[in-house]
């Protein structure tokens, strides 16, 4: 009678209990955000409320966290850099530009028409950004994202000017304070598109992998690193422009995320997908649920509570660095 080999079955197991841990506890927040509100669901009208904002606000915040989150692991492997993020390069402001552009010129787009438009600006400065990087010899890793957050400064402050001669300096602050209060049905379905660019990294995930390791290697072994690094550029303003249009600004999430996942299990961006995406998922929903119950019944901006959360990471990571020389 043949043997049977179980010596492999408490490998998998070990790998495999944390994932079904880390699962129960993204589906536990996800149920709870479906429940949390000022609107009592109970009352006259409570389900007709539930399937019209409840629903797709927990659908957004789903898709939006692990999104950012995904690209902001795709740019931090792409510029061998543990402090890059859209928010950190300017690309977030270069699509908040193409939105104030495109009311100037078109006082009553489309919400299609401005996702088109944030996409492409998003895709132009994220080309810059790195067109910089590779023409520039930086001798410290911390001064890309310092460079990074002057360009979106520059172009914050082009936005900001413009604003204020349109008189449409509220709506911009409204852009960039990242909130879920106004998702409703028919306003989220534009997230959907992310979602197909998050299963596409995964179909490539190893192309990336491999272009993090420097165009010398990836080269080598017969990758196209230039073709790698135009779809991960794409990926990323596609991203950041669909979200920033539906939902505004998520700083720092996509650098919170990444580093968490990758201190406890490396940089192969395949194996850390579903933890990156897990994980995004869970940051933004309980900051939302923070948001919301924290002065009930008003609302605290999402962006507000990432934007401290996520200084004080990055702070973190700077000490943390130093202290490894």
């Amino acid at each position: 009678m043949p043997s049977i080999d179980v010596s492999k079955k408490p490998g998998i197991w070990s790998r495999t209990w944390p994932l079904l841990i880390g699962l129960m506890v993204t589906i536990s927040l996800v149920i709870a955000s479906l429940f949390i509100g000022v609107y009592d669901l109970s009352s006259e009208g409570g389900r007709e409320m539930f399937f019209i904002t409840r629903v797709p606000r927990t659908l957004a915040l789903i898709l939006s966290g692990a999104s950012m989150a995904v690209v902001g692991l795709i740019m931090q492997l792409m510029t061998q850099n543990r402090f890059v993020e859209p928010s950190t390069t300017g690309t977030i402001e270069w699509a908040g530009l193409g939105l104030i552009l495109t009311y100037i010129f078109i006082p009553q787009p489309s919400l299609l028409l401005r996702m088109v438009i944030a996409i492409v600006f998003a895709l132009v400065g994220t080309l810059i950004f790195f067109a910089f990087l590779q023409r520039v010899a930086l001798k410290s890793s911390l001064v890309v994202p310092i460079v990074g957050l002057m360009l979106g400064a520059v172009v914050g402050s082009v936005s900001t000017f413009v604003a204020l001669q349109t008189d449409m300096l509220q709506n911009l602050g409204i852009w960039f304070a990242g909130s879920f209060t106004g998702v409703t049905r028919g306003r989220y379905e534009l997230l959907w598109i992310v979602a197909i660019t998050t299963i596409l990294v995964y179909f490539i995930a190893d192309r990336f992998t491999v272009a993090g390791l420097g165009e010398e290697i990836a080269t080598s072994v017969g990758l196209n690193y230039r073709t790698v690094m135009i779809v991960g550029i794409s990926i990323i303003a596609v991203t950041t422009g669909v979200v920033s249009v539906v939902v505004g600004s998520l700083p720092f999430l996509g650098l919170v995320v990444p580093n968490i996942v990758s201190m406890f299990r490396g940089d192969n961006l395949r194996t850390n997908l579903p933890w990156v995406v897990m994980v995004g998922i869970v940051v933004i929903t309980l900051t939302d649920i923070i948001g919301r119950t924290i002065i009930m019944p008003f609302e605290i901006p999402v962006s507000m509570i990432l934007g401290v959360l996520g200084a004080t990471v990055f702070v973190y990571l700077i000490v943390r660095r130093g202290r490894r020389g």
